[in-house]
């Protein structure tokens, strides 16, 4: 009887162990298909610098990426962070906007600066966002400047 208690117990704990991997590799599949960067083809406009986090893994770590946002026609920062909010809504991911700044998108030469900073979040380590820009835009020029608006 013990022995049959003990394999009833093994299956349950079992299926539970199964469920943790499997939400676990759901939360990694959704995290690798968010794109690192969307911003606009061309032009001067506001971005922002987002963490996004999928869920804690059984060895206590959150698997993590960095991704830059930007859009002409979000007039502040925050409307970049809940149009990116609401892409991401229902995933099981989590978001936390890391700062902003502007980014000037010249696609004629190849160019992108990273300057500025946002009132609301602060100013993005504009280091990290290039490097991010690079994974799309690996022909470009990107200048960083922590000076303007």
């Amino acid at each position: 009887m013990l022995k049959a208690a003990a394999a009833a117990l093994y299956r349950k704990n079992s299926n539970f162990l199964q469920g943790l991997r499997l939400l676990h590799k759901m939360s990694d599949q959704d995290l690798a298909k968010i794109p690192l960067v969307d911003i606009d083809e061309e032009g001067i406009f506001k971005y922002i610098l987002i963490r996004v986090t999928g869920k804690e893994t059984a060895d206590g770590t959150e698997p993590s990426k960095l991704v830059v946002r930007g859009y002409a026609d979000c007039e502040w920062h925050a409307d970049i962070y809940e149009r990116t909010q609401g892409t991401i809504k229902g995933t099981g991911l989590d978001t936390e906007c890391l700062g902003g700044g502007r980014i000037e998108h010249n696609p004629e030469k190849k160019y992108l600066k990273v300057y500025g900073h946002s009132t609301g979040y602060g100013k993005a380590d504009h280091a990290e966002s290039k490097r991010v820009l690079l994974t799309k835009y690996k022909n470009y020029e990107i200048e960083t400047s922590d000076e303007g608006y």
